[in-house]
């Protein structure tokens, strides 16, 4: 079993719950954790055996350029489609809200999640109460 990690990509998305993120958008950062049996790409040296993170990279852009209210949201999309795409085992995403506009100084809001292979299912809507 091994580990992958591809960190801080940069995108300028649509994501958020202001009108102004919808249109303007804002900057965020994804890092994106996944283990998978890696024992044949390290045994043989040969990508055909490995997970391409070229290919990684460009699920994770599919998923950033669909416009979504909470990071919450997007983090969950790229787990499971990462996990439903490759064979991997586990998924970590880290979704970064660079410079949100919270009224003051702060750099980052983020959100972290981890989605095992059988937990990659969507979940069904709550009504809720208010």
């Amino acid at each position: 079993m091994g580990t992958i990690r591809i960190e801080n990509m940069r995108f300028k998305s649509l994501h958020g719950c202001f009108a102004e993120e919808r249109i303007i958008g804002t900057e965020f950062a994804v890092d994106l954790t996944f283990e998978y049996n890696s024992t044949m790409a390290e045994d043989f040296d040969n990508k055909e055996f490995a997970v391409d993170y070229q290919e990684v990279y460009l699920v994770v852009k599919e998923q950033m350029n669909i416009a979504s209210n909470l990071i919450e949201n997007v983090a969950k999309r790229i787990a499971n489609a990462v996990l439903t795409r490759f064979k991997v085992d586990k998924c970590g995403v880290k979704v970064s809200k660079l410079n949100p506009p919270l009224g003051g100084q702060i750099s980052a809001v983020c959100f972290e999640c981890f989605v095992c292979g059988e937990q990659s299912i969507q979940s069904t809507q709550p009504t809720l109460e208010r």
